[in-house]
């Protein structure tokens, strides 16, 4: 009897040690690792506009909406309205709309999943601060609406402003920096930085992994606006998705 005993007593010492264990591990797996250092491709980012902050391990990414460049969409009492005769506009203007948009992102983007297609409204925050949009509109293609886009390829309509083409205001057929897409993958124009060319190698989400001008050399999966005339537009998709990050 006394035998059983001290090995009852053993046994579930050892049970116990092994589940205490192995719930040590399971949450250390499910734990992610706190973000301490922003990216430096943010600093590219419009700061009178946009708002970038850690929050464990992700990113928050809040503007205003509002650009740091001029378009028609600014409405003639701005400093920044731009008068563009050819442009089909939409009934709004920047200044009587709410814009601002919150976007949390994962630092570290999980690039093992399944692809996702992008949906209609932001996919993603340029740069300047206002939103990017896919190539549809609305419930239909973007060609339907294309006459009503501005110079660096956005309007507003329904909702906020928004680049649906390569934003000429601050990339031009060039390697600089778009912005950042709801997965976390930073997209950037049409050449890439390490080769000055068009890359070649991208895959089914226009992106691949190179080093680029914020990585020190480093290389990184990110997008590229790929390098193909958009319908009638005469300009380039921003972004068609999928996204890879997810």
């Amino acid at each position: 009897m006394k035998t059983f005993f001290r090995f009852s007593v053993v046994y579930h010492l050892i049970l116990f040690t092994f589940i205490a264990c192995s719930g040590e591990n399971a949450s250390s797996e499910v734990e992610e690792e706190a973000v301490t250092e922003l990216h430096a491709a943010f600093s590219a980012f419009n700061t009178d506009a946009v708002t970038i902050y850690a929050s464990g391990s992700n990113i928050v990414i809040e503007t205003t909406g509002l650009p740091n460049h001029k378009t028609v969409y600014w409405g003639k009492n701005s400093s920044l309205y731009m008068a563009e005769p050819d442009v089909d506009l939409t009934p709004s203007i920047m200044t009587s709309n709410n814009n601002a948009v919150t976007m949390t992102v994962d630092a570290t983007p999980n690039l093992t999943g399944n692809t996702v297609s992008t949906a209609l409204n932001t996919i993603g925050i340029a740069v300047s601060g206002a939103s990017i949009f896919n190539d549809q509109e609305g419930n239909g293609a973007l060609n339907d609406a294309a006459s009503s886009l501005d110079w660096t390829g956005a309007h507003i309509g329904p909702g906020v402003y928004h680049y649906h083409l390569e934003p000429k205001a601050f990339t031009d057929d060039d390697s600089n920096l778009v912005g950042i897409l709801k997965d976390g993958v930073f997209l950037y124009g049409r050449k890439c930085s390490s080769t000055g060319t068009y890359p070649t190698n991208l895959d089914a989400s226009g992106g691949h992994t190179s080093a680029t001008q914020y990585t020190d050399g480093e290389a990184e999966y990110h997008y590229h606006i790929i390098n193909e005339i958009y319908s009638t537009t005469g300009s380039y998709i921003a972004f068609a998705g999928p996204y890879r990050g997810y």
